[in-house]
């Protein structure tokens, strides 16, 4: 499966989630609920993958983490908040690239149309 299947599956998940649990709640409930909803659609899911740093000639562990990568070549980035700053969007650019991955997904549920609240980010895709 490619990163754009992926996508297509992922985008399912997040209406189901958001159509079930509405807008408002904690970051960490929506993502444990996607988690759910893509495991649940065959998709091999991990949450809170941790992602080393590294700089220049060396590594650092520094405590970042990906909130969900899915089939070990899509990262979701989940947010719940009124308003997605410019840095939310670059967070993920920055993840795809010191990863390699080529597809981010930042979603913020707190939002009163999900449509408005996903935006894929991409790497060379």
């Amino acid at each position: 499966m490619n990163e754009n299947e992926i996508s297509y599956i992922i985008r399912g998940g997040i209406y189901e989630v958001y159509n079930t649990l509405g807008a408002g709640l904690l970051e960490s409930v929506y993502v444990a609920a996607l988690e759910y909803e893509l495991t649940e659609k065959g998709l091999n899911v991990r949450r809170e993958v941790p992602l080393p740093v590294h700089y220049k000639t060396i590594k650092m562990d520094l405590g970042f983490r990906l909130d969900l990568l899915v089939n070990d070549i899509v990262i979701i980035e989940v947010k719940s908040v009124e308003n997605l700053a410019e840095v939310h969007h670059k967070q993920v650019l920055t993840y795809l690239k010191i990863t390699g991955l080529k597809l981010g997904i930042l979603v913020n549920f707190n939002v009163a149309q999900i449509n408005n609240g996903i935006f894929r980010k991409v790497n060379g895709l």
